[in-house]
């Protein structure tokens, strides 16, 4: 019973941080595109532009957190599977870049560890959850 336990409480931990450093970066994104973009050293040329980063990482960003959030209080399994997921592609589109275009940056090596770590930690719960859950 104690493990099934702190398997939920890792879960809903790993939601909450997951929610909240996602909802930052959307905040920062339709507050100023511009600083989301300079954390990869990249100039926003023109009001497109602008509003292409604030529309997918602000607002799309911000459906996201409230979805997770949602998913933290009324099924965290749900919760745990679409983050296995989120954080999956994430680290699945950076592979593509590398096949596709070559070695990543500082910044895309350091995210693409992060994120196969995190889809990692999503499915490792989820699977932990699942064992516990039989019992």
């Amino acid at each position: 019973m104690n493990a099934q336990k702190n398997v939920k409480i890792s879960s809903q931990v790993f939601i909450g941080f997951s929610a909240f450093s996602l909802g930052y970066v959307a905040i920062l994104s339709l507050y100023s595109p511009q600083s989301t973009m300079d954390m990869v050293a990249m100039t926003l040329p023109n009001n497109d532009a602008i509003s292409s980063i604030r529309g997918i990482y602000g607002g799309v960003g911000i459906v996201i957190t409230i979805q997770l959030i949602y998913l933290l209080l009324k099924d965290y399994h749900k919760g745990l599977l679409f983050l296995s997921l989120f954080w999956g592609a994430y680290a699945l589109s950076r592979l593509i870049t590398i096949i596709s275009d070559g070695p990543l940056g500082q910044f895309g090596t350091q995210w693409i560890i992060i994120e196969t770590a995190f889809c990692l930690i999503g499915v490792i719960l989820y699977l932990f959850e699942k064992k516990f859950s039989k019992i």
